[in-house]
């Protein structure tokens, strides 16, 4: 049997901004306590400090596997235990054509993308197959399954982690873990800031260029992120494993407002064999 829902202890990665200090502010919220790891250091730690004695910080580089170990192995030091990780750490990387690629920014978006991910996988299992319980979240991210949303070293790492997910899941069922993944859609957080207006701080300007991505709608927010990454590691989703939760408000499923319910539409109607129509009227 595993813990508690209000005594769990979990691992974020990514932990000092956006989804990730979301998801371990929710965390403690919720009564666990949290290992907060990202590369920048301070960030991290006023995070830490913030969240109170249920929150230990630690600069971490996803991509070097000695510091992926190290944040697991604080939370058996400090909390006995590890029940959940959310390796959520990401960059956007490498951006450019395909044919003029510069391969060492491609490599070093996969080191933290695909490889960062990899090492929380394997970490996590390495102390959760001995207690026989646990639960893994990765983020993955629209542009796996939709062209032309990111860059093609992030799409290709996207895509990646979902089949990596998959392919762990089948491997620790029998173990009593579970391994899922999220998948947010356009979300407000520093990075998405970063992209849409060149600043990192510019929230306000960043709701409104991703409201107009959906249909004037309001984008996600990181504490919605956070929400389903909590669901998911919560007993309430037991039976999901090798599951993707899409959290986007249709961004990758939806196209647009369906044209065939409004306009000249709206009364009904039908489109049959070389362009028979059927008009709603034809059986008043």
């Amino acid at each position: 049997m595993g813990t508690t829902p209000d005594d769990r202890v979990v691992v974020v990665t990514g932990a000092a901004s956006g989804i990730g200090a979301a998801a371990g502010r929710r965390f403690v919220h919720g009564g666990a306590r949290v290992v907060l790891a990202d590369i920048q250091g301070k960030a991290v730690s006023q995070l830490a400090t913030e969240l109170g004695p249920a929150a230990r910080a630690l600069r971490t580089d996803v991509a070097a596997e000695k510091d992926v170990a190290a944040a697991v192995d604080l939370a058996l030091s400090e909390f006995g235990r590890l029940d959940v990780m959310f390796a959520n750490a990401g960059v956007f990387g490498a951006y450019g054509p395909i044919h003029s690629a510069d391969m060492a920014a491609v490599d070093a978006t996969w080191a933290v993308d695909l490889r960062g991910v990899f090492l929380c996988l394997k970490h996590a299992a390495r102390v959760m197959r001995p207690s026989g319980h646990g639960v893994i979240i990765v983020t993955t991210s629209p542009a796996a399954v939709t062209g032309g949303v990111g860059n093609h070293a992030y799409s290709a790492a996207k895509a990646g982690i979902i089949g990596l997910m998959r392919s762990v899941a089948a491997e620790l069922r029998s173990h009593g873990i579970r391994v899922n993944a999220v998948m947010p859609g356009p979300t407000v957080t520093p990075m998405n800031a970063d992209l849409s207006t060149g600043d990192v701080t510019a929230v306000d300007r960043t709701v409104e260029l991703l409201a107009a991505r959906t249909d004037g709608k309001r984008p996600a927010f990181a504490e919605d992120i956070a929400e389903a990454v909590h669901f998911l590691a919560s007993p309430s989703a037991e039976m999901i494993t090798g599951h993707t939760l899409v959290v986007d408000g249709g961004f990758t499923t939806i196209a647009g407002d369906s044209q065939w319910t409004k306009g000249k539409n709206a009364m009904g109607g039908g489109i049959f064999e070389a362009g028979r129509r059927w008009p709603s009227q034809a059986h008043l």
